[in-house]
């Protein structure tokens, strides 16, 4: 049973996750914890240790844990026997988010865009698009690009990069074809182009596309970011070729690289978006796929789902909007936090050049790129020790990347980036005292 008092609980034994939770499990492995309750951007496992949280749910907790006007409206809500489940029927909790979303996000960014409600996750999201992208067109292509990351069923995992998490589909990866993310061979190299030529040869091999799938900040894949150039280059590339473009916004959106989507200053507007993770803002189940009006052609439950109505994630999500985008105050917040942290993280870059090579991402979405696993293994472990949960990402885990939540104080956004900074101080000594080839 859950009990809130965690001084007079005995810790849990982990040999309960040992003897009845699957292998397959991976941040419990890093984070050897029982975690107990949440508040803010911190953290406490059942011993009364406190963690600051700079992995969010991996983004899925942008306001932090436990937000008090989220909870407040969520506790309102079930105390007066709100429906919980609906399906697609209409519920006045859907038409509270939807209401919100066209007033908070839709209408003052000069958008227009269908809201679907899909199954719960990034990757129901995802596989919609897919779906509804190869519907539309007839054509079964999809363009995705080097270190992109859209989910592990079968169809979002044909469009991730990933040869790890490629390699547990159990079936070949089919529909899919992988191009040169921005600045992947060099910063001079002009992938956008070179995939325009490849569309435009009919002996290059690659099939007309059904729709290109892109992130504009790349997270699982080691945040590499996409210029507004490029952007704009392969919305072009799309138009002329009569594909449809998706922006994933999964892990990017919903504030975390100071807009609201991450692709607003790039001055792009996608055929079709998909969102999900920090969509409800407390860390409820919910994903979107959003499409151009002309593009909704589905037919009655051709693509459906049984949890596609959360309506405590619909109330949660409306509160969110409600509270933090109202007007731009917040995200004028998230860039100037975000400005501090990329400052910080170049500062701890330039004392450690031994493992630390330069920041990577944007907004509150950047972490240090230090070389390999061995090396940001070593950092998390040693920064956990110290009270901070962080992870990696890239497709060596050479980045260790900063998820804090977006409502952070600036006092905890530094004590975290203290705590980082004497982990990596940590790594770069270990380094230095190893034996050269």
């Amino acid at each position: 049973m859950y009990d809130a008092d965690v001084s007079a609980r005995t810790p849990r034994p982990f040999a309960t996750f040992d003897r009845l939770e699957s292998k397959v499990r991976s941040y419990s492995r890093t984070f050897p914890a029982v975690f107990n309750r949440a508040s803010g951007s911190w953290l406490y496992d059942d011993a009364g240790s406190a963690y600051l949280d700079f992995l969010s749910g991996c983004a899925s907790l942008n306001y932090g844990h436990n937000h008090p006007a989220l909870k407040a409206r969520l506790i309102e809500y079930m105390a007066a026997d709100g429906v919980a489940h609906s399906l697609d029927m209409h519920s006045v909790a859907k038409a509270e988010f939807l209401e919100a979303f066209e007033a908070r996000i839709l209408r003052p960014r000069g958008l227009n865009y269908r809201v679907q409600f899909t199954g719960p996750t990034g990757a129901n999201a995802v596989e919609a698009a897919l779906k509804l992208a190869r519907k539309i067109t007839g054509r079964t292509n999809v363009i995705a690009f080097t270190n992109g990351f859209h989910g592990v069923t079968l169809g979002a995992l044909a469009a991730t990069g990933n040869a790890h998490h490629r390699g547990g589909g159990g079936l070949p990866a089919l529909g899919v074809t992988h191009a040169a993310f921005d600045g992947y061979f060099s910063d001079d190299a002009d992938t956008a182009a070179q995939l325009d030529q490849m569309l435009s040869d009919p002996s290059s091999g690659v099939d007309r596309p059904a729709a290109i799938i892109v992130e504009t900040v790349q997270g699982e894949g080691g945040l590499n970011v996409a210029s507004g150039a490029w952007l704009r280059a392969i919305e072009r590339i799309a138009r002329r070729h009569e594909a449809l473009l998706i922006i994933d916004d999964i892990q990017a959106g919903c504030g975390r690289t100071g807009t609201f989507f991450s692709f607003e200053g790039a001055g792009i507007k996608p055929d079709i978006i998909t969102m999900a993770k920090s969509l409800s803002g407390l860390g409820l189940p919910m994903a979107l796929t959003l499409m151009k009006p002309e593009h909704d052609v589905w037919k009655p439950g051709e693509h459906n789902g049984t949890f596609r109505g959360n309506c405590h994630a619909f109330i949660t999500a409306a509160a969110a909007l409600d509270t933090f985008w109202a007007d731009d105050s917040f995200a004028a917040e998230v860039r100037r936090k975000g400005e501090h942290l990329g400052e910080r993280l170049s500062q701890i870059a330039s004392r450690n050049r031994l493992i630390a090579s330069g920041v990577r991402g944007r907004g509150m979405m950047r972490g240090l790129e230090v070389g390999g696993a061995d090396v940001s293994s070593r950092i998390v472990q040693a920064a956990f020790a110290q009270g901070l949960v962080i992870e990696t990402s890239g497709a060596r885990d050479q980045v260790v990347k900063v998820l804090a939540p977006l409502t952070i104080s600036d006092a905890d956004l530094d004590h975290g980036l203290d705590i980082l900074a004497a982990a990596v101080a940590v790594a770069s000594t270990h380094a230095a005292a190893q034996p050269r080839a």
